[in-house]
């Protein structure tokens, strides 16, 4: 196995077992991360600790009674860490904290682009943009519960998945979309609805845990599914708003791409309309030079539009609590089932592969 720019933790066994190993193998680091979103959640959206004690208490009703096993799991990372488990649940509820309706400035969401392509094989992949501040607090987790099926995924410490892959061969990317309708109360967490595709066995089950899931922020999936026969993989893009879901289909030649605003007809109001965003090119250039044949790899580190490009640079211009880099850029060879991860702005990063195998030996 290639040497990861991040660390790895592995562990296994039921959902209690395998969050409360990640808790205690990456105690630290949780609590570090924790920290930097509780100061987060004050200055951006005027939580105190107490608000976001009550808000964790909420995240963690609307997890145990849609995402049982899942809440099992974080419910682990609390007690493993030292970590109070509402402070788990809420940071993992982090974007509904930061840029739901009590946040005091939304600005601009400004995680990711992603893309798929259906050809010989399935592959998704995306980079991550996010503040550059939590780039030392991003490990690869990967978990084989007591069933032997394992998931491989990027994350945040103290968080249970970002873009990831699992043994059945389904892989998932993520972009943070924003709407009106973000801030209401009820709803599953962002990051618990990316773990519940993580942990589907097919498409078909993926779907409906995501559109399932009441939500309280919206967010963007691009699900793919390795092939398994002569009909060959399959990838959808969903776009999951509150009280509404929107999807998208890769083109005729098997491409989709996708940034951070809503390309369907959902009914919300994109509140990017009202703050404008390099999204509105990125997703559609990622997509022409998808269509020229480019690689994956090299869209990832283009430059159109720097610094706010599909490889995203720290704008100066930004002020510093605003400021977003490509923290991490992810291949996910669905068929293969390996991922490959490069260090950001991958412009200046190799992707270093290994497969899902490796990551759970």
């Amino acid at each position: 196995m290639a040497t990861l720019p991040l660390p790895l933790i592995s562990v296994s066994g039921t959902p209690a077992e395998c969050g409360a190993a990640y808790g205690t193998a990456a105690a630290e680091e949780i609590a570090a991360n924790n920290e930097t979103y509780v100061e987060r959640f004050k200055l951006r959206a005027g939580l105190s600790r107490a608000d976001v004690w009550w808000w964790g208490t909420e995240f963690r009703t609307a997890t145990r009674q849609h995402h049982p096993r899942i809440a099992e799991m974080l419910d682990g990372v609390a007690e493993g860490s030292g970590v109070a488990v509402e402070e788990i649940y809420a940071l993992n509820g982090r974007t509904e904290l930061l840029y739901g309706a009590h946040a005091s400035k939304r600005g601009e969401p400004s995680e990711c682009t992603a893309l798929g392509l259906i050809g010989d094989g399935t592959v998704i992949g995306q980079n991550w943009d996010w503040h550059p501040d939590q780039r030392p607090y991003t490990l690869l987790l990967a978990t084989t519960d007591e069933h032997g099926f394992s998931v491989a995924t990027l994350a945040e410490a103290g968080m249970l998945g970002k873009a990831g892959l699992n043994s059945a061969g389904l892989g998932v990317c993520v972009n943070m979309l924003g709407c009106d309708k973000d801030g209401t109360r009820g709803g599953v967490p962002y990051h618990v609805i990316l773990r519940a595709a993580l942990e589907s066995s097919d498409l078909t089950i993926a779907l409906r845990r995501v559109c399932s899931s009441p939500r309280s922020a919206s967010i963007n999936l691009l699900i793919g599914q390795a092939h398994d026969g002569p009909g060959g993989g399959e990838i959808i893009d969903v776009e999951l708003v509150p009280g509404d879901v929107g999807l998208l289909h890769p083109d005729e030649h098997g491409r989709i791409a996708h940034a951070n605003h809503l390309e369907t007809n959902v009914a919300v109001r994109d509140y990017l309309k009202e703050l404008g965003s390099s999204s509105f090119f990125r997703g559609a250039r990622a997509r022409r030079l998808l269509a020229g044949g480019m690689s994956m790899a090299d869209i990832f580190a283009d430059h159109a539009g720097f610094p706010n490009a599909i490889c995203r640079h720290v704008d100066e211009r930004d002020a510093h609590d605003d400021r977003s880099e490509t923290i991490f850029s992810v291949l996910l060879d669905l068929d293969e089932q390996r991922l490959g991860i490069a260090e950001g702005p991958p412009c200046d990063g190799t992707y270093e592969w290994a497969t899902l195998k490796e990551l759970t030996a």
